[in-house]
């Protein structure tokens, strides 16, 4: 059985405001719940009869009520509520990096392209994601959705991109996607970097590309009419593959 004032309370978190003022954030489906529970401690599991876990206490819900509190067009079984990291939180800190791969999103606005990434991250084992202060928030109950678990296994970060390639240093590689960039296929890559991806309407915005020192591009192999960009998350997943393909 679920009260009013729970029902109430859920249903807030949709909202950025109420999910950092409580510390919450909501994730639904055994997929999705079951691999977050691996990293974070729920702080409540609403679940009906036929989801069992052994682990946690769960409220028992009925199908009816659980439509009342999910977020989703065809629940799934159980909803839980999990604890904001420690990192999730926008600040103004500075971060290096070295010997490895880190994707940097800047102003990804879309919360179906941000989960999206996410999860093309953790596929081709990259762990650490920094966002820019305007990029869409990872613990938006549609980003955590499309994620499909896979924020259990990446560290998202939100800073201030500019602050944070400054710190990095001197000629540390910063990759982006860029139309005037070089082709992908024939430039050198590296084992470590930032690669950046930009707003899905305008791309790497102007201070952050300033900090770019490899211009790299997808190119497209039906010239003439073909599209004019790719969609951000699959422009990431093309670019992620041929990093790893090289190493």
């Amino acid at each position: 059985m679920i009260s009013k004032n729970q029902i109430k309370f859920i249903r807030q978190l949709e909202q950025k405001k109420f999910r950092r003022r409580e510390g919450l954030f909501v994730a639904e489906g055994p997929k999705v719940v079951g691999d977050l529970m691996r990293r974070f401690q729920p702080t409540a599991v609403f679940a009906t009869p036929d989801w069992n876990h052994e682990d946690v206490p769960v409220t028992r819900v009925t199908p009816d009520e659980l439509r009342r509190i999910s977020f989703l067009q065809h629940p799934q079984q159980v909803l839980a509520l999990f604890p904001l990291p420690q990192d999730a939180p926008a600040d103004s800190s500075l971060f290096t990096i070295h010997s490895s791969l880190a994707l940097a999103l800047d102003g990804v606005q879309d919360p179906g392209n941000l989960g999206t990434i996410i999860r093309i991250a953790d596929w081709f084992g990259i762990d650490t994601i920094f966002c820019s202060e305007d990029t869409a928030d990872a613990y938006n109950p549609k980003v955590v959705q499309a994620t499909m678990g896979s924020l259990a296994h990446v560290h998202i970060i939100y800073c201030d991109l500019t602050a944070m390639l400054d710190a990095l240093p001197e000629g540390y590689p910063v990759y982006g996607t860029l139309l005037d960039g070089d082709d992908i296929y024939r430039q050198e890559l590296t084992p470590e970097g930032i690669i950046v991806m930009g707003n899905e309407g305008n791309g790497i915005s102007e201070a952050v590309r300033r900090r770019v020192n490899r211009r790299l591009l997808i190119p497209s192999f039906h010239p003439g009419d073909a599209a004019e960009s790719l969609n951000v998350a699959v422009a990431t997943a093309v670019t992620c593959s041929e990093f790893r393909r090289r190493f």
